[in-house]
């Protein structure tokens, strides 16, 4: 038996069917397309047929539309972003090379791909391009409807973003697309919460503030709803690459003018180097908030020293120049060094009191997600990264994703244990609109005893935050 094949995206699209409904202009129903060189005949025939399949759909159930189509090689998957424009994916399902009765065959493995999961990847898609772009109404209403224009921005943003997915390390937390929070004591959360506070009373031009440390958020000023999204980009995108980049340069990089002023403080958004007397403010991109709403435009301008981020929301109308970054420099610096200092210490505090400097490789591992503020929090994933880096085998934690799509079919409160053949026991509890899922390995264990182990378990480590029986 050869190694499986990899999860591919065979193609992406986003159509509208009202701007092509004339014979012969059938084109223009396409917005985008992917990939791109991609010949215009298959590009109609897939369209087309998608179009087909969501109306013969639509004749069964009208209140719930058609959200995916499985073929043995493929899995494609449609979502509805707005009123009239749809946006399809299609990846292909791994597969691997077997004998039987000597003759080679593939055998499909449709299992890995999970329609939860990926339509949750294909909603992502568009909640980031809402978030740099606009809604495709929005855009269209600026530009008195002209489509070319759509067309342009959704070229410019997918030709790039298409290109980051990790389609084969999605799973469960791709369909939370939680946060991950920082739990602080009161006095070390009240010098957080009075250092925001201080950003916005000295900066006018800044709307909101949030604070993160070590990829966890402390404090957000904006609908949680947007965080989620704009988190998604700090930790999986903006922050890692800028890491990367400080590593190249040292392991302890130093803004230019930190010899002087004694501070760690950097923009990752903005200048590169204050110190140039040619410096501009480099790029800092505007981001879409309160979509849903009343849509409003900023500047989202990052800073960081050492573990420690902050991200400024200014007002997009605005025009940025580089003694606004000069002045947000000498303020945030120092500050933002002194104060990480001692969140960093009272993280430490907490860490010695759990006992998590030495934990034990055999209690159980937990996925927690919490609906109602959209915290979560993993032990089965060893970093937020997207890297696969995982303390289980896939088929477990593709058995947390299939327990969490039969939830619709639970009361408000339910419970579900599954036992695999390698003495893995999964368990799924909804409770509140929290959401718990252990894993657990003992190979002469029963029923009883799994159950016993995780009310124990959810006593010890989430008593305040999760509710159960």
């Amino acid at each position: 038996m050869t190694a499986k094949s990899e999860i591919c995206l065979q193609n992406f699209y986003v159509y509208n069917s009202s701007y092509g409904q004339r014979e012969g202009e059938e084109l223009k129903n396409i917005l985008y397309y992917y990939p791109p060189e991609t010949d215009f005949d298959t590009q109609m025939k897939n369209v087309g047929l998608s179009e087909a399949i969501i109306k013969f759909t639509d004749t069964f159930n009208p209140d719930q539309t058609c959200e995916s189509l499985h073929t043995q090689k493929s899995k494609q998957l449609y979502y509805q972003p707005e009123r009239g424009f749809w946006m399809a994916m299609t990846v292909s399902i791994p597969c691997v090379s077997k004998m039987k009765d000597g003759t080679e065959y593939l055998e499909y493995q449709s299992d890995d791909v999970q329609d939860s999961v990926y339509l949750a990847v294909l909603q992502q898609s568009y909640q980031m391009f809402r978030l740099f772009k606009g809604s495709f109404t929005s855009i269209l209403d600026s530009k008195g409807g002209d489509v070319g224009h759509l067309r342009q921005k959704l070229d410019r943003f997918f030709s790039r973003y298409l290109l980051t997915l990790k389609l084969n390390h999605c799973d469960i937390l791709d369909v939370f697309q939680g946060i991950q929070f920082l739990p602080l004591d009161k006095q070390t959360f009240l010098r957080v919460q009075c250092f925001v506070n201080l950003i916005e009373a000295m900066f006018a031009q800044v709307k909101y503030t949030a604070f993160l440390y070590n990829d966890q958020l402390v404090w957000s000023g904006i609908e949680p709803g947007d965080m989620q999204v704009v988190y998604r980009y700090l930790v999986t995108s903006l922050l890692p690459a800028h890491m990367e980049t400080e590593l190249q340069g040292g392991s302890m990089p130093r803004h230019p003018t930190s010899y002087s002023s004694s501070h760690y403080g950097r923009f990752v958004t903005g200048p590169a180097n204050l110190q140039d007397v040619a410096a501009n403010v480099g790029k800092v991109p505007k981001v879409f908030i309160n979509n849903l709403t009343s849509p409003e435009v900023y500047h989202l301008v990052v800073y960081r020293a050492l573990s420690a981020t902050v991200c400024l929301f200014v007002d997009g109308s605005l025009i940025l120049n580089i003694d606004l970054f000069k002045r947000l420099d000498v303020f945030l610096g120092p500050h933002l060094t002194s104060l990480v200092s001692e969140v960093a210490e009272q993280c430490g505090k907490q860490a010695a009191n759990s006992g998590s400097s030495s934990p034990d490789p055999n209690s159980p591992k937990y996925v927690y997600f919490n609906q109602l503020n959209l915290a979560q929090k993993s032990t089965v994933h060893l970093d937020s990264r997207k890297t696969g880096n995982i303390c289980v085998t896939s088929e477990v934690l593709r058995l947390l994703a299939d327990i969490n799509a039969d939830k619709t079919r639970m009361p408000a409160t339910g419970e579900t244990i599954l036992k695999t053949m390698s003495d893995y026991w999964v368990i799924g509890k909804l409770s509140n609109l929290r959401e718990f899922y252990a894993i657990i390995q003992q190979k002469n264990a029963n029923l009883i005893g799994i159950d016993d182990e995780v009310k124990r378990f959810c006593d010890n480590q989430l008593k305040n935050i999760f509710f159960h029986d």
